[in-house]
């Protein structure tokens, strides 16, 4: 059976079941994430539209688009209508969205609570398998002039050099840090290790007269202040 009998493009459907179209028209914001992800199919098969395979691939990662982020090629190609080559454009996308989201905004983000931080460093590190340690440099008005990451792995106070922190802290001029790393396991509890990490850390700054303002825990969802819970010593 050839390609044009076995799968339904997206013109070949009504006007007003048209995605593109509807982008065109009201823009992307009006569409849902099951439109968005059948643009990037751009076919279904012949029993489905692309819309419904998409339909199909979000109930898959419980309707979240973190969740389908993390699936493999392998996975998404378990679906009916999804080969490999729209499994790899929709990983792509997940990819550039992913990292659209690390970008720091244009204008100066400034700090004026845990929740702001979360919201820059999530996208980062968020949804790693991985543990990584992170680091905020912040102006005299809290701006975040900077951010970087410290190190990569198991976080323990030998991997965290916090020569490293104010190295960097230094150069760009910071008065102020926010450190924060991702507990992968999804727990928000703080370990003995994290503890002393952050005890290491302020009391490095304090001989450079640089104030360590939070250590944040992040996991996919949610996150952990040291400075909000009374334990930033």
């Amino acid at each position: 059976m050839g390609e044009k009998s076995s799968y339904i493009s997206i013109k070949d459907w009504s006007e007003n079941d048209q995605p593109r179209e509807k982008l065109l028209k009201n823009g992307s914001s009006t569409l849902s994430d099951a439109e968005l992800i059948a643009i990037l199919l751009g076919t279904g098969t012949v029993s489905m539209s692309a819309v419904e395979v998409s339909r199909n691939v979000l109930q898959d990662a419980n309707q979240s688009l973190q969740q389908l982020g993390k699936k493999t090629l392998k996975e998404l190609m378990k679906h009916k209508g999804i080969g490999e080559a729209k499994a790899i454009t929709i990983a792509a996308a997940m990819e550039l969205g992913r990292r659209r989201a690390m970008e720091m905004p244009d204008r100066v983000f400034k700090i004026t609570c845990s929740q702001d931080v979360f919201k820059i460093l999530q996208p980062v590190m968020g949804e790693l398998e991985h543990e990584e340690f992170w680091t905020l440099l912040l102006d005299n008005s809290h701006k975040v002039l900077e951010k970087h990451q410290v190190s990569k792995g198991g976080i323990t106070a030998t991997h965290v050099d916090s020569r490293l922190i104010f190295k960097k802290a230094l150069e760009a001029g910071a008065v102020a840090v926010i450190i924060a790393h991702n507990h992968p396991s999804g727990t928000l509890i703080p370990s003995t290790a994290d503890k002393q990490i952050t005890s290491k850390i302020i009391q490095a700054g304090e001989t450079l007269d640089i104030k360590v303002l939070d250590h944040i825990i992040i996991t996919q969802q949610d996150y952990y202040s040291f400075a909000d819970n009374g334990i930033l010593s």
